[in-house]
């Protein structure tokens, strides 16, 4: 459960952040808010991606890539 809630974290900040980024350069290229949201779903799902690789090389029970000993 642990995993899931780390990765759900992780993938929802990377989503946001993707997000906020795209709509603060709309002001310099020309990106609706809808191709941002999509755009930006690209990243959580590498997030969700990289999370999961990482719980299988790191602790089982977090989505970081730390060594076992370190989560």
């Amino acid at each position: 459960m642990k995993l899931l809630t780390d990765l759900a974290e992780r993938t929802i900040a990377t989503y946001l952040e993707a997000f906020l980024g795209l709509l603060l350069a709309s002001g310099v290229i020309d990106l609706s808010a809808a191709k941002a949201a999509a755009v930006a779903a690209i990243p959580a799902g590498l997030a969700v991606v990289k999370g999961a690789l990482s719980s299988r090389i790191g602790s089982s029970s977090s989505a970081a890539a730390l060594p076992k000993g370190s989560a």
